[in-house]
């Protein structure tokens, strides 16, 4: 039976002891700046938190920034070795940074026929006319990732460098059925992903939904990711009004080298559930 839900009205005269009145009866801010929407809803949205509000644990997501693709990563790439550079540096000062790298690994003969081979068809097995985006077509060579931002022996040998089978980073999974990625942030009670890579409206967008959905606040760095569409503007503008913020290179290196402050474990994200329901 579905469970009776109260007008809004009604609902602020019931005590909730999950919820703070104090904050919940404040104006939203993404709503005071819109109000000609429909019903009264607002036109656009955006993240209420920044980066330095609290403090936190976070990790640095590349996608995707693979040989095969370097042709779409050039401009992106010193941005790419920046960040991964300033991630380390953090890294070396607090336990609550972390790197991970995934290589899209998808071969037209790997045994997987899911809804990416039905959406992309089956044009593009011949290796002269490579017309199919979900394949990689030059082997393991073109999986490995850009020698200017590749893990080191230590990083890959601690399993942050892995293969991925679908669009968003999460979609790889242990001998369990868990997420492989996010049972390696759960260890190190990441509760803030950033993520940069390829491609904009593919991977890096299906990731940012994929984190916001298990607990993360997430940020996608707009002049570090790139795609091979149109569509990189259009991406980034749903991302930045749904799931993530967008923010700059300059801004995430800021960020980290002045204002960044290590957050407890288990303080914002829980574990016990894939989606931090829980803090505990």
């Amino acid at each position: 039976m579905a469970k009776t839900i109260l007008p809004l009205e009604e609902a602020l005269k019931s005590p909730c002891k999950h919820r703070d009145m104090r904050l919940a009866l404040e104006p939203m801010p993404n709503f005071s700046s819109t109000p000609d929407g429909p019903h009264g809803q607002p036109l656009a949205f955006w993240a209420a938190w920044d980066l330095a509000d609290r403090p936190r644990r976070i990790a640095l997501l590349v996608d995707d920034c693979q040989e095969e693709y370097r042709p779409y990563a050039g401009g992106i790439l010193p941005n790419v070795v920046r960040l991964v550079d300033t991630f380390r540096a953090a890294r070396s000062a607090s336990d609550g940074v972390c790197i991970a790298w995934s290589a899209w690994s998808r071969a037209f003969d790997d045994g997987i026929s899911n809804a990416m081979d039905r959406w992309y068809g089956p044009r593009g097995l011949r290796p002269e006319e490579p017309e199919n985006a979900a394949y990689v077509f030059t082997g393991t060579a073109g999986v490995q990732p850009l020698a200017e931002i590749a893990p080191t022996d230590e990083e890959e040998a601690a399993g942050w460098f892995y293969l991925g089978k679908h669009l968003d980073m999460f979609w790889t999974f242990d001998e369990h059925g868990r997420s492989y990625l996010d049972e390696k942030l759960k260890a190190e009670d990441i509760d803030t992903i950033v993520i940069v890579g390829l491609w904009t409206d593919e991977c890096v967008l299906s990731t940012a939904y994929a984190g916001n959905s298990r607990g993360y606040d997430v940020v996608v760095v707009g002049d570090a990711v790139a795609t091979a569409t149109a569509n990189q503007e259009t991406a980034l503008a749903v991302a930045n009004s749904t799931v993530a913020k967008v923010l700059s290179t300059d801004d995430v290196v800021r960020y980290l080298e002045r204002d960044f402050v290590t957050g407890e474990r288990g303080a914002v994200k829980g574990t016990k559930h894939p989606d931090g329901r829980k803090a505990g």
